[in-house]
C-alpha cells in the first residue's frame, strides 16, 4: 500500500522533471498540482467555514438563552446547523488531507532511489559499496535518513564514469539534479552556519544563506496565510475563539521552521510553494463565496420576512372570524385531541345526569332552590354586592335600572345560600331514603307478627 501511494506521487514529480530538467522547479509544480486537485474539497472546507462564523450571532444568543443546560443547548445547535444546511465538521476534515500528501512526497523526496526511480535494492548497495572504493562517500557511524539523497547526489556529479563502470547493474536509476538557484535541494538548511562558514568565498557562504532562509520565508508565508484568511473572513466574537486563533497563527510558523531545519531544503520549497498558491486559492475563494453567501442569506432573509408576513396575516384573519363568530370548528384533528373531546362530552354528560338527578332528591325531599343571583361565589349569595349587574359596562344604557331592581330583590333575602350546605347531603339523600324504607318495612313486619 505504501508502494502504491509513493507511486502516485512520484510519478508526476518525475513527469515534471522530464519536463523542466530543473528538480526545484519540478517541485514547485508538483505543489500548483496538489493545490489544484485540493481546489474543490479546499472550497468546500472554506464555504462551510464561512457560513458556520456567519452563524456565530445566533450561537452565542442560543449559549445566553440555553446556559446551564447543555442538553437543550446542544439540540438548538444541531437544529440551527441543519436548518442552515452547515456541517461543523466539513471544514476540518477537508483541511487536514493536505498532511497525507506531505508526508508521501516525503517519503518520495528523502529515498529517490526506492521511493521515487524504484530502483532494487541490489543497485544501492551497488552503488553505496562502488562510492566507497571510489573515495566518493563514506558509510555514516548512525543511521542517515538522507543517505539516498547523497548517493543520488553523486551518481549525478559521476554519472559518465558509473554509466561505464557499472553498466548492467543500475537499471532504472535516473540522473537527477537536485540544483536550484544555485542550492543544493537535498541537502539540510543549517541553523548556525554561519559558526563555520568560509566567509571569505562566495560559494561557500551564498549558498548556505540561502538555505538558511528558507525556513525564515517558509514560516513568514505560513504566518501570512493564515493572518490573510483570517482578514478575509468574517470576525469572531468568542474569546475562546479568538484565543485558539492566535495560538495557531504562532504555532503553525513555529513547526514550519522546525519542519524545514530538518528535513532537505526540497520540502521548504514545497512548502513555500504551497503556501503561496495557498493564499491565492484562498483570496480568490473568499471573494467568491461572500458574494454567493450575501446573495443566500438575502434570499433566506426574503423568506423569512414573506413567512412571517403570512402567519401575521392569518393570525388576523382568524382574530377576526372569533369577534364575528364565524370561526370553523377543524375536523382534521389527532387522535388525541379527539380522544380528548370526547372524554369531555362524556364527562359532560354525567354532569348533567348528576344536576338532574340532584334535582330529582331535591323535589322529592322538599327542598326548595333558590335562585342564584349573578354576584353569588360558593355560598355566599352577594359576595359581589347586592346591587352586582354583571353587563352594567357593556349595557349602560340599563344599568341603573337594572341595579336598582337588583338591590331591591337582595334587601331582605338571606346573605347564605341553605341550599348549598345541602349539596353535600343530597349526594346522601337516595341512600337515606333506602334506609327509611328499609325501617318502615321491618316495622310493618314486626307488628304483623304481633
Amino acid at each position: 500500500m505504501g508502494e502504491l501511494i509513493c507511486k502516485i506521487f512520484s510519478w508526476p514529480l518525475i513527469k515534471f522533471y522530464e519536463f523542466t530538467g530543473n528538480y526545484g522547479v519540478s517541485i514547485i509544480l508538483f505543489a500548483f498540482m496538489v493545490n489544484l486537485l485540493m481546489t474543490p474539497f479546499m472550497a468546500k472546507s472554506k464555504k462551510s467555514m464561512m457560513r458556520s462564523t456567519r452563524l456565530t450571532p445566533k450561537i452565542q444568543e442560543l449559549q445566553r438563552r440555553h446556559e446551564g443546560n447543555p442538553q437543550k443547548l446542544n439540540q438548538e445547535m444541531q437544529k440551527l446547523y441543519r436548518e442552515e444546511g452547515v456541517n461543523p465538521m466539513s471544514g476540518c476534515l477537508w483541511s487536514l488531507i493536505p498532511f497525507p500528501i506531505l508526508i508521501a512526497l516525503y517519503s518520495v523526496i528523502r529515498q529517490p532511489l526506492t521511493r521515487m526511480m524504484f530502483v532494487a535494492q541490489e543497485v544501492v548497495t551497488t552503488l553505496q559499496d562502488y562510492f566507497v572504493t571510489q573515495g566518493w562517500y563514506t558509510v555514516p557511524t548512525k543511521t542517515d535518513a538522507y543517505f539516498e539523497i547523497k548517493l543520488a547526489d553523486i551518481a549525478h556529479q559521476h554519472w559518465d564514469e558509473i554509466q561505464t563502470a557499472l553498466a548492467g547493474k543500475i537499471d532504472g536509476l535516473m540522473n537527477i539534479d537536485f540544483s536550484f538557484l544555485g542550492l543544493n535541494m537535498g541537502q539540510q538548511p543549517e541553523w548556525n552556519f554561519f559558526m563555520h562558514t568560509d566567509w571569505s568565498d562566495s560559494s561557500v557562504w551564498l549558498p548556505a544563506l540561502g538555505l538558511f532562509l528558507i525556513p525564515l520565508i517558509s514560516a513568514f508565508l505560513s504566518w501570512a496565510s493564515m493572518k490573510i484568511s483570517n482578514m478575509t473572513n468574517p470576525q469572531q466574537n468568542n474569546p475562546q475563539t479568538q484565543a485558539s486563533m492566535r495560538s495557531m497563527t504562532i504555532m503553525m510558523p513555529l513547526m514550519s521552521v522546525w519542519i524545514c531545519f530538518v528535513m532537505p531544503a526540497a520540502m521548504g520549497v514545497y512548502w513555500i510553494a504551497n503556501s503561496v498558491f495557498g493564499i491565492a486559492r484562498d483570496f480568490f475563494l473568499t471573494k467568491i463565496f461572500k458574494k454567493q453567501l450575501d446573495k443566500e442569506d438575502a434570499v433566506r432573509a426574503a423568506q423569512r420576512s414573506e413567512r412571517e408576513k403570512e402567519l401575521e396575516a392569518k393570525r388576523l384573519e382568524t382574530e377576526r372570524l372569533k369577534a364575528e363568530g364565524k370561526t370553523e370548528i377543524n375536523t382534521n384533528t389527532s387522535k388525541k385531541k379527539i380522544q380528548a373531546n370526547e372524554k369531555q362530552k362524556a364527562e359532560e354528560r354525567k354532569a348533567a345526569l348528576e344536576r338532574a338527578e340532584r334535582a330529582a332528591r331535591r323535589e322529592r325531599l322538599g327542598i326548595k332552590e333558590y335562585e342564584k343571583p349573578a354576584s353569588q361565589v360558593g355560598d355566599r349569595r352577594y359576595a359581589r354586592g347586592r346591587a352586582y349587574v354583571p353587563d352594567r359596562f357593556t349595557n349602560p344604557e340599563m344599568a341603573e335600572e337594572a341595579t336598582a331592581l337588583a338591590a331591591a330583590e337582595s334587601e331582605n333575602a338571606p346573605s347564605i345560600d341553605e341550599s348549598m350546605e345541602m349539596e353535600e347531603l343530597l349526594d346522601t339523600g337516595v341512600e337515606t331514603e333506602v334506609r327509611q324504607d328499609s325501617a318502615d318495612t321491618e316495622e310493618a313486619r314486626e307488628e304483623k307478627l304481633d
